[in-house]
């Protein structure tokens, strides 16, 4: 956590098969689970298996106490599972209302995953992330509702995609449930809502996506529409709009989600280090594939090496 402002900078997810040998030194399950691994580095890691499944409490349980053992400051932010905010098949199909159609057993698991992270005080957010054919109309606002009514026991963080919601009638509401509104980087393409940096909550949260036009909507890879590096003037220019949105906010995340080849993992530490003006712990194993970095890295330490001993893994 950066102490003076409560910003924590992290990345969403870290099960990816391609950061072995990037991220993490190849085989890293043998030796150490990635989430302690990544909680040496950064400071927040966005569970991004609850958006597809349900996260198990005892998976939960398991992440909160190896994260908290090498990290007393960090803090998990969860997605929200799909079912409440994706049509099933979204591919096919544009999302609303209509298509959304969450059960009450996906609520019970939902909760009781979520819950297994709150009970031990690590559960900074939970984030609602809508699709852009998600769009501002009287169905979608009351099934908007309906979900931040279901999870209003959770710091709750909506993301919406279509600039029909960019209005002062949303940030108006959003406030009035005491939901964040989440500002988010993204190509600035047809429909697509721009950088923002709204605060309507006691906390606030970021996403960068990433910005790569050639490949958003015609790949049919999401490891493409997500391989891209930011360059040093875009992270400066988020990092004047984390600045002042830190100013307004108990709790400010930042998550990057331009997760291929570990390019999320290089922009978070960048960016952390821009927000502190020092410069940061580095994996080695992602300096040898960034060079950029080295312009940024502390001198390694023993621990930058993973553990030997077998640890239990999820």
């Amino acid at each position: 956590m950066l102490e003076s402002s409560q910003i924590y900078v992290g990345t969403a997810g870290w099960s990816y098969k391609d950061w072995e040998g990037i991220v993490y030194p190849a085989q890293i399950k043998k030796s150490q689970h990635p989430v302690e691994y990544m909680a040496r580095y950064v400071d927040v890691l966005e569970i991004n298996t609850s958006f597809y499944g349900h996260i198990k409490p005892e998976w939960g349980k398991l992440w909160c106490r190896i994260a908290r053992a090498v990290n007393p400051h960090f803090l998990f932010t969860a997605k929200l599972n799909r079912a409440f905010t994706h049509s099933p098949i979204a591919v096919l199909e544009s999302t609303s209302a209509e298509t959304i159609r969450a059960t009450p057993e996906d609520e019970q698991l939902t909760k009781e995953g979520l819950e297994s992270v709150a009970a031990e005080n690590m559960l900074g957010a939970v984030l609602a992330q809508f699709p852009i054919s998600f769009k501002n109309t009287n169905t979608n606002r009351n099934h908007l509702q309906s979900v931040i009514e279901k999870f209003k026991s959770f710091p709750l963080v909506v993301e919406v995609r279509h600039n029909s919601w960019s209005n002062e009638g949303t940030l108006r509401y959003f406030a009035e449930k005491g939901v964040a509104f989440c500002n988010i980087d993204q190509p600035k393409l047809g429909q697509a809502i721009t950088p923002s940096e709204h605060v309507t909550a006691p906390v606030a949260y970021v996403r960068l996506h990433g910005r790569n036009y050639d490949q958003w909507f015609d790949s049919d890879s999401r490891n493409d529409r997500y391989n891209y590096l930011y360059t040093d003037p875009e992270l400066r220019g988020w990092k004047t709009r984390v600045d002042a949105i830190a100013e307004k906010a108990q709790k400010t995340f930042v998550i990057a989600n331009n997760h291929f080849e570990g390019k999320a993992a290089v922009n978070a530490l960048q960016l952390k280090s821009l927000i502190t003006g020092r410069p940061v712990r580095v994996p080695q194993t992602l300096l040898k594939h960034y060079w950029e970095l080295g312009e940024i890295a502390e001198p390694a330490q023993p621990s930058d090496q993973p553990a030997q001993a077998s640890l239990e893994k999820l």
